[in-house]
């Protein structure tokens, strides 16, 4: 349907006029949100613009409706150069509307002065360096790439790189070197001749200069055991250990969980290894439970507001944050304020991951230099100094580099996450679709029961097969099918009995999950969860009576605290143990089980089949990446790797096309930001 629109507009008489004026730039603009290549947000930015600036010209006008678009889309601001002289790479248009793009630009300025000048002159527009604040709802930051921002995300972007500055500074930052060596060597082991750079040892060396760290890597990479170590290194060098306050958090339940349980596990691990003198074990129960952002900052209901921020601060000392690159610009805005100024903050994430759904990619800008290093002569030798580690040359500068560097470490070496799967996240990782393809290609050949399989086209019905009975002797829903119909026939002796059937449940669950770029059409997340629930019933493994039905799977779309369930959390409805004739709605929480009623949960969706998007956070044993030939800028190198990152033993690609895999590969997303050109120098207010 939207293809069709696209290609109606190819067809209209857009330019009546020689000369485009306001009125027709506006028709324009509100033929291509009809057209779906706008939305009617964008083209209402537009008229607001037009309403507060009578004087308005239409380049000013586009620029709004485009950098609303840019902002739905993820971006934090609209690169001017850009937009003038490479429309087509901004706006992501399809092919079909590329004759309707170029007949608009060619009745626009051909140079960006213009543009700026245009900008400049009206009074919505604020300038940096020559206007005062006053409220304008559009900020243009001048330079030689120019940047136009909503307000809003001017104000987000300014406090996070002020924030990260001020952490970032070595300055009053003491560290006692033969301390910290003493306790990295019983952390880590001593160093060894010879020995390559041991990445985490420096991880965890370097936070100490300050108070921001910066942890990246791939799937097994280790950085929750690092920062595990790392504060137990804390906790070793703190003046008094005893009242030492550490939080945990991540962007989603799951991942929250995962990193508690993570956590803790290391640290246990480590307690024996590191007595006498430090008591891990005290630290993990005063830890209490990791949270999510929301609720570590306590979410006002139907607001952007929290309950912590910089009038209220957060209670703690450190705050180790896991999955960071799913932390939007705003979000990041609300931790850092929130944060006492004397707190650190470990951020923990995967650069290479799809980025938030809303708009910023913080970890993904402030990582962007973390393969190359970048380390001055001061941090090489006080990692000599303290960690007894050589940076190679290769990882250094002796020019001016910037201070977010010299706190920021990508850790290299996966310990776990190898064969297969992992050549094929490196060669997708990499831009290398030929080397994807011949991996996936040379796997498919071998077998159905091997680590990858791949397959192109057929019927939206055949992934719903695959996704129940699995492939080969790889996992997929029958599992979790077979536990619910044990569970029918069931007489639970006892509420730990019930407990036990749950959890097996919910486990078996979590075995497979099917994975989609787009929500929409037979080949995204609903077609294929109406698709599953039909071979479920046809098998006679799932009786759908209603909304509510035993083993629906849901996941919850938005924070409830009452309900004490967060967006992103995977629930079953399952017969309660007071009352096997009423259904309730169990999510794992850690080791423990919470049950909400059915009646209660109003913002959920069945969750056999999940976009992308949100698994992050999560590993399946199998994993299967639906690619939709609808699927647009959608489809790109971040979403492959991450689907492909979240399978432990196996993946399966269906690419509903041809080339959609190549495609994707050959598509990094580059999101628009201004973060990098602050930090270091955040620009006047």
């Amino acid at each position: 349907m939207k293809a069709k629109r696209v290609r109606d507009v190819q067809t209209l008489d857009l330019f009546a006029a020689p000369e485009l004026s306001v009125a027709d730039s506006l028709t324009v603009l509100d033929r291509f949100s009809d057209a779906g290549l706008l939305r009617r947000l964008d083209t209402a930015l537009a008229r607001f613009v037009h309403s507060q600036d009578a004087a308005a010209e239409p380049a000013l006008l586009v620029a709004a409706a485009v950098l609303a678009q840019m902002e739905g889309r993820g971006h934090s601001c609209l690169p001017l150069q850009a937009l003038v002289q490479a429309p087509n790479s901004v706006l992501a248009w399809p092919a079909e509307a590329l004759a309707a793009q170029q007949a608009l630009w060619a009745q626009l300025p051909s140079d960006v002065a213009p543009w700026l000048a245009t900008l400049a002159r009206s009074p919505v527009v604020r300038v940096v360096g020559r206007d005062a604040d006053a409220g304008q709802p559009l900020v243009l930051l001048p330079g030689a790439e120019p940047l136009l921002y909503l307000r809003r995300y001017w104000d987000y972007e300014r406090t996070v790189a002020e924030h990260l500055a001020r952490r970032t500074t070595v300055e009053g930052q003491a560290v006692d070197d033969a301390a910290v060596r003493h306790w990295l060597d019983r952390l880590f082991g001593p160093p060894q001749p010879q020995a390559p750079l041991d990445w985490q040892k420096l991880a965890c060396a370097l936070a100490l200069r300050g108070r921001l760290s910066v942890i990246t890597g791939g799937p097994g990479t280790g950085k929750t055991y690092t920062a595990a170590r790392l504060l137990a290194l804390l906790f070793a060098t703190a003046p008094d250990a005893q009242q030492l306050r550490v939080a945990l958090a991540a962007p989603t339940g799951k991942a929250a969980a995962r990193l508690k349980q993570s956590i803790d596990a290391a640290l246990l691990q480590l307690h024996d290894a590191v007595q006498p003198g430090l008591d891990l074990k005290t630290l993990v129960q005063r830890m209490g439970a990791a949270r999510t952002l929301h609720a570590l900052l306590g979410a006002r209901p139907d607001t952007r507001h929290f309950r912590h921020h910089a009038g209220h601060p957060l209670d703690v000392d450190v705050l180790i944050v896991d999955e960071a690159s799913m932390v939007h610009l705003e979000m990041m805005a609300a931790v850092l304020q929130a944060l006492p100024p004397t707190a650190r903050l470990v951020l923990l994430g995967d650069k290479d991951q799809l980025a938030s759904v809303e708009a910023g990619a913080v970890l993904g800008d402030l990582c962007r230099g973390a393969q190359d290093g970048g380390y001055l002569p001061d941090t090489v030798a006080y990692a000599q100094r303290v960690a007894g580690q050589s940076i190679a040359p290769a990882f250094t500068t002796a020019q001016a580099a910037t201070p977010l560097a010299q706190h920021t470490v990508m850790l290299r070496e996966s310990r776990r996450f190898g064969g297969p799967i992992g050549e094929l996240a490196l060669a997708v990782n990499a831009g290398d679709a030929a080397q994807a393809q011949h991996l996936l290609l040379e796997q498919t050949r071998s077998g159905l029961d091997g680590a990858l399989w791949a397959h192109q086209g057929g019927p939206a019905t055949a992934i719903a097969a695959m996704a129940v009975q699995g492939r080969g002797t790889q996992a997929g829903y029958a599992a979790y099918a077979r536990q619910l119909q044990a569970g029918r026939a069931a007489r639970w002796d006892s509420e730990a009995a019930h407990q036990d059937w749950v959890r097996s449940v919910l486990a078996a669950f979590d075995r497979f999950r099917l994975l989609c770029a787009v929500r929409e059409g037979d080949w995204g997340v609903a077609g294929l969860n109406r698709a599953i629930e039909q071979v479920l019933e046809r098998q006679d493994l799932l009786r759908k009576d209603g909304e509510w039905y035993l083993g629906r799977p849901v996941m919850v779309t938005r924070n409830d605290a009452q309900l004490g369930v967060s967006n992103g959390d995977i629930g079953m409805a399952l017969p309660s143990w007071a009352d096997p004739a009423r259904l309730r709605v169990y999510f794992a929480q850690g080791e423990q089980l919470h049950a909400v009623s059915t009646a209660r949960l109003a913002q959920v969706e069945t969750a056999f089949a999940m976009t992308v998007h949100k698994s992050q956070g999560s590993e399946f044993e199998h994993t299967a990446l639906v690619l939709a030939a609808q699927g647009g800028h959608v489809l790109n190198r971040e979403l492959v790797y991450t689907g492909i990152t979240r399978a432990r033993q196996a993946f399966s690609l269906w690419s509903e096309g041809p080339g959609l895999l190549a495609s994707a590969i050959g598509s990094p997303t580059q999101r628009s930001s201004g973060l990098l050109r602050f930090l270091g120098a955040p620009p006047a207010a």
